[in-house]
């Protein structure tokens, strides 16, 4: 039985003090959830917090990630951030290739790859995010997509070292549009992407590794999307900025 993952990504939003409100008001909030390890939660907040936030989660079960992380261990690479720097300030997680990476800032599959690589390399555990654009899902190219970036993004990834990824799917067109991939679609590409996974490895490591979905996830449609066989949690967004929306969210995975 896979356990649900539900990670809050708060991208380039809070200030010092509203970060530590926020994962303090978690820290208490989500105790009991954890406690009975029912449920993995994590937050990843941006980059210059993270240590104040880390302090802010201390005495709790919720985990620490990065929105992003850079392939080589260090050097001349200025405004990027190491996998050693990233577990210096106690991150136990990064999420790789989210969408905004790729198409805003023209991250590739390769470059991707290599920050999987160097993230399981240093002992971060990766979250491979993939997704469609709404004109690949409306040309009929959704699995076509998902294929290429799984398999670009997992080249060389061997089966001991896949068992440190999750992945998560996120329809580019259902990230902070209001939109959300019905849950059956969510079921439909997430089922895809296990089926990939058979064919990358094997059917008992793809039924051991957790598929997120992101998407506009909220309080309200998380238990239905969770509901579905092959949906093993939520990366959430906008929903994880106010620690009664994002609870409701974890309740919901409960």
């Amino acid at each position: 039985m896979r356990k649900p993952f539900i990670a809050g990504n708060w991208k380039m939003n809070t200030d010092i003090n509203s970060a530590v409100e926020l994962a303090k008001a978690l820290a208490e909030k989500s105790v009991d959830a954890l406690i009975d390890n029912k449920i993995t939660v994590a937050v990843c907040p941006p980059s210059v917090y993270l240590s104040s936030v880390a302090a802010a989660l201390s005495s709790s079960s919720v985990g620490l990630g990065a929105q992003n992380v850079y392939f080589e261990a260090k050097g001349a690479f200025t405004g990027e951030v190491s996998v050693s720097m990233l577990k210096d300030v106690g991150c136990t997680y990064t999420l790789i290739g989210h969408s905004e990476r790729r198409h805003i800032f023209g991250e590739t599959n390769e470059m991707v790859n290599k920050k999987v690589h160097a993230a399981i390399s240093g002992g971060l555990l990766p979250v491979l995010c993939v997704g469609e654009l709404l004109e690949e899902r409306e040309a009929s190219k959704t699995e076509e997509v998902i294929k290429t970036q799984i398999v670009k993004g997992l080249e060389g990834i061997d089966a001991a070292k896949m068992q440190a990824i999750t992945i998560a799917y996120e329809p580019v067109w259902a990230i902070g549009t209001g939109l959300t991939a019905s849950p059956q679609q969510a079921q439909e590409v997430h089922a895809f992407i296990r089926s990939l996974l058979v064919d990358l490895y094997d059917t008992n490591l793809a039924e051991e590794i957790r598929i997120q979905y992101g998407g506009s996830a909220k309080a309200s449609n998380a238990a239905e999307l969770l509901s579905k066989k092959d949906v093993d949690g939520l990366l959430v967004g906008g929903a994880s900025l106010k620690a009664d929306d994002f609870m409701g969210i974890i309740e919901a995975a409960l």
